[in-house]
């Protein structure tokens, strides 16, 4: 093949090459160069996130007047000594920031999801018990509050607290047992005594002696979360029984499975002294109560009838 010469020959191919080469080495240091800002977004794909806890779960979770049994009913409002009692003055800041969380209601501070509240009276000693379920953003955050609420008892066990007319009243803090259920749990008993007899709201004329207790169950990162109690006292049989049938039925909500209408009624067993929980939930079922009252008045009038049909004969 012939090889062209002169200016359109080897020099024209040679200048050729040179171009593209600087072009190419160009281009790639203007690739190189090029700052990230310069670079177009990636987008990442778009995900739909399930809700831990519809609205609708949290409202069947909610535990029933007939689960506590009869005595309870509907709420009529609140208790005026919520605000006589605990809104109420401390120097201790933990024990500050449990009355104001007992009076906000939000111990375990502001759900970030769905909730549902349920409030009901007790007939007996005029008690009342709040019920919650919640979402929350995490277990961590669920648990660091119950960690917190477990020192009280040692942080709050016996301080003073001021009402708004100046009273002094006396407040304990104790730890409350509650039944072995859910992933996490804590639970409270506060009595407080000794303010003006105007701070009970019932005219009675006497000084209150509030007692309410509060309990806390973590299921993941959703909580049920109550408290219970009045001036005439808080029924521990009723905080367990809430908080037992209240954690089974979100469990079974969340599970799909039918809540729970009849649950057996729990009984305190003996704490552990190192974790102050039960060692084991006794559980006594109110049919071999009512079977046992039937059969003994089954033998009794059975008795009474062949009485008068000796009486008889003998006449």
């Amino acid at each position: 093949m012939k090889v062209p010469t002169g200016p359109n020959g080897p020099y024209r191919l040679l200048a050729r090459a040179l171009t593209a080469g600087v072009l190419v080495s160009a281009s790639a240091c203007s690739l190189h160069g090029m700052r990230p800002a310069d670079a177009p977004p990636i987008e990442p794909p778009a995900t739909s996130a399930t809700p831990s806890l519809t609205d609708a779960q949290a409202s069947a979770a909610l535990i029933t007047q007939g689960e506590l049994g009869g005595r309870w009913s509907a709420t009529q409002g609140g208790a005026t000594w919520r605000d006589g009692l605990l809104k109420t003055r401390t120097d201790a800041p933990d024990c500050q920031r449990l009355l104001d969380g007992l009076y906000a209601e939000d111990l375990l501070g502001e759900p970030t999801g769905a909730r549902a509240v349920v409030g009901l009276d007790e007939s007996g000693n005029a008690a009342q018990l709040r019920y919650q379920v919640a979402a929350y953003a995490g277990p961590s955050e669920v648990d660091a509050k119950l960690a917190w609420l477990r020192t009280l008892p040692s942080k709050c066990a016996q301080f003073t607290s001021t009402d708004v007319r100046g009273g002094r009243l006396n407040v304990t803090v104790v730890p409350a047992v509650l039944p072995g259920v859910g992933d996490a749990r804590e639970g409270l008993r506060l009595t407080m005594s000794g303010a003006s007899a105007a701070d009970a709201g019932d005219g009675s004329g006497a000084a209150p002696m509030l007692t309410l207790d509060f309990a806390a169950v973590r299921v993941g990162d959703r909580a049920v979360s109550l408290t219970n109690g009045g001036l005439g006292g808080a029924a521990q049989d009723s905080t367990q029984q809430a908080v037992q049938v209240g954690t089974r039925r979100l469990q079974d909500v969340l599970a799909g499975r039918a809540p729970t209408t009849a649950p057996a009624t729990p009984t305190t067993a003996p704490a552990d002294p190192v974790t102050r929980r039960p060692t084991e939930l006794l559980t006594e079922s109110p049919a071999d109560t009512d079977n046992t009252t039937a059969d003994t008045a089954d033998t009794a009038d059975t008795a009474d009838t062949a009485d008068a049909a000796d009486a008889a004969q003998e006449g």
